[in-house]
């Protein structure tokens, strides 16, 4: 009894790091401001077929509108109160989104906006997505409904009432970031009203949440929340299933918040995983490819079992949040498919691909201003995500997890999932390959001059699809094939002028 009991409780307490994706699924994707529609047709039409094992998506909740700029992004961000009626949809919309989702196997996480209310220079009255009243100077959202008892302003040291020193850890997590009226996370009252609101969407289904602005609260102020969680809905998760959670906390070093204070309450964003291989992927500093060989742990990044990674987020990917020019986006396509096929190749961390639209980038005088636009949209409501006949999105949405390499690159992690690092090779320079077991195998060339090599893959012998050039369709390559002999060797050919530079075969693209 006493060993069944301890096994439940060991259970109990790993459960918040479990992202209960369906077996053998490893890897999600952030579609980024889709409608709940459009991302109930594509876990459907493509997300479940291909093996995606979730997305994340953009708070659900009310929000304010922003009128100028015109209705950016970060809007998202601003909460009026906790009803599901947002710019991506309304309640039955998501509840839709949900169960077509849960069915095909594609799991929901919630991006869930609990540190702040709306900026406190929002005019009383001004718009909102599902039209409630709110007057953010005398801290009245009766939609919720939260008072002046219910904010941190009496707590905050600052004469600005917004964080002055990212050295104070009390500031950090007290005070206004950017103006953001801050919840007093510490009283019970607000703490269940957060709770209700994120036990509303488990009861829908959805299977976690990613904590925007984890840094900003106190861990045991998130742990409380935790706390008064329900389980997950048993119409698609095993009893006692408890949400999965990742927390956004921006760590780089040196300020007074660090990621590992949150480890106890579920993952944590590693934000210098993108940092660092967009330096190694652009060569800056000096770095290289070769010196990948001990990537994770070994280059100062929290434990693997406590890290959710990724190349680009919604935030860096247009200057804000942390890694500033070395962080590889769509804008560079071929290093950032490189980047995001070792990624998923690695074993390091919970991996998540980014799924962006569109925006106009530059002014005419050569500046980068417009990080602030929304998602496409005709007066101010968001386009469909429309599917071209090459299986590209159009209506301005990019779709990085629909183009072929990364498509095959969440395959390849899925077939290697409980596979090892194994058979590493580099050239002192940028020129690696490594395996994961005797399931897959990937060679990279990022080098000025062309790769060509035999190596040892520790694949069973036989004929292979290369999985970035093509596919594997009938039983044949749409692309390069390799041959892997009865010893585990292969001949790797990759010129440093190919369009995608790197190879990567797998069991599963064996002919």
């Amino acid at each position: 009894m006493k060993f069944l009991l301890l096994l439940s409780l060991v259970a109990f307490c790993w459960a918040q790091y479990d992202p209960h994706t369906y077996y053998g699924r490893s890897a999600f994707v952030h579609l980024f401001e889709w409608r709940w529609v459009d991302i109930a047709k594509e876990c459907e039409r493509y997300l479940g077929p291909n093996g995606f094992g979730g997305v994340q998506v953009s708070p659900p909740n009310e929000n304010l509108v922003v009128e100028s700029p015109s209705r950016p992004w970060w809007e998202r961000y601003q909460p009026i109160s906790y009803k599901i009626c947002s710019r991506s949809g309304n309640e039955d919309e998501f509840k839709d989104m949900v169960n077509r989702c849960n069915n095909v196997g594609v799991r929901i996480y919630v991006d869930a906006v609990i540190n702040h209310m709306c900026g406190v220079t929002a005019e009383a009255g001004q718009s909102s997505t599902c039209g409630s009243y709110f007057n953010p100077s005398n801290r009245d959202f009766p939609g919720v409904p939260y008072s002046g008892f219910d904010f941190n302003d009496a707590k905050c040291t600052t004469d600005s009432g917004d964080i002055e020193s990212y050295a104070d850890a009390a500031q950090v997590r007290n005070c206004r970031l950017s103006g953001l009226l801050d919840l007093a996370l510490d009283t019970d009252y607000v703490r269940t009203m957060v709770a209700d609101y994120m036990n509303h969407l488990i009861d829908i289904g959805v299977a976690g949440f990613r904590l925007d602005a984890s840094k900003h609260m106190w861990p045991e102020d998130i742990k409380a929340i935790l706390d008064k969680l329900n389980n997950l809905n048993t119409q698609w998760f095993d009893e006692g299933s408890r949400p999965f959670i990742f927390q956004e906390v921006i760590d780089l070093g040196g300020e007074a918040v660090s990621s590992s204070e949150y480890f106890g309450n579920g993952r944590v964003t590693e934000f210098k995983y993108g940092a660092k291989l967009g330096n190694v992927m652009r060569k800056l500093d000096g770095e290289k490819m070769a010196y990948l060989k001990n990537w994770g742990e070994g280059w100062g990044f929290m434990p693997s079992d406590r890290a959710l990674v990724f190349v680009d987020n919604h935030d860096n990917q247009r200057g804000h949040g942390a890694g500033g020019s070395s962080i590889l986006t769509f804008w560079d396509a071929r290093l950032y498919k490189m980047a995001v096929g070792f990624m998923l190749a690695h074993p390091y961390g919970f991996t998540r691909v980014m799924s962006s639209y569109y925006w106009p980038r530059y002014f005419q005088d050569g500046s980068d201003i417009n990080n602030w636009f929304g998602p496409p949209n005709d007066n101010g409501a968001t386009k469909e995500v429309t599917i071209n006949s090459d299986s590209t999105c159009g209506n301005g949405w990019i779709c990085e997890h629909r183009w072929r390499q990364i498509r095959n690159m969440v395959a390849f992690r899925n077939v290697v999932s409980t596979q090892p690092f194994a058979n590493w090779w580099d050239n002192d320079s940028n020129q690696v390959a490594f395996g994961r077991g005797n399931k897959g195998f990937i060679v990279f060339n990022n080098d000025d001059w062309d790769l060509s090599t035999t190596l040892q893959t520790g694949l069973p012998a036989g004929t292979y699809c290369d999985v970035i050039s093509g596919d594997k369709i009938d039983g044949n390559c749409t692309g390069t094939k390799v041959y892997v002999d009865s010893n585990g060797n292969a001949q790797f050919f990759i010129s440093s002028s190919a369009e995608d530079p790197f190879i990567a075969i797998h069991t599963e693209s064996k002919i």
